[in-house]
């Protein structure tokens, strides 16, 4: 009884993945680069740190699922599913490599923010426009000129 209580909770799973992608960074990090000391940190210390807290994190969720009863609306899919933001939100990033790949870092910013604004239900065109040019106007000009960044603002084709 105690079991099938507890696997019909989101903060079990939650928890749950937590621990499991910050035991896996932790690990990673630990076995692929050199971690160095405090007073000298080499390139794994801050991912393993990162890893050991995200996990530290994870194992209080999981035991916050443990400890609380379960609740009336403790289902892990949501009653509305909500597709069209979750496939806005999933397609902008596949727009960024696309567009970026052939069009630049301004295009493929603005068709990622765009496609991802319009997820909002209560997004207008217009409003995503101009969120999506000021944020890809703003990011480009940071990561061409400022940090000057190898990726071009634009080009056309391979």
């Amino acid at each position: 009884m105690f079991l099938q209580t507890l696997v019909r909770k989101r903060d079990f799973y939650a928890g749950g993945l937590m621990v499991l992608l910050g035991g896996a960074v932790a690990l990673d990090s630990v076995g692929n680069y050199e971690l160095g000391t405090l007073t000298r940190m080499g390139p794994g210390m801050f991912p393993f740190m990162l890893g050991i807290v995200l996990t530290f994190v994870g194992l209080l969720i999981l035991g916050a699922a443990v400890a609380t009863p379960l609740g009336e609306d403790e289902s892990i899919l949501p009653a509305d599913k909500q597709w069209r933001g979750w496939g806005c939100i999933l397609a902008g990033p596949i727009l960024f490599m696309i567009f970026g790949q052939f069009f630049g870092l301004f295009p493929g910013t603005f068709m990622c923010v765009f496609v991802s604004a319009l997820g909002d239900r209560t997004a207008t065109l217009k409003g995503s426009f101009i969120l999506a040019f000021s944020v890809a106007l703003v990011g480009s000009l940071l990561f061409v000129y400022l940090l000057q960044s190898p990726f071009p603002m634009f080009k056309w084709g391979f």
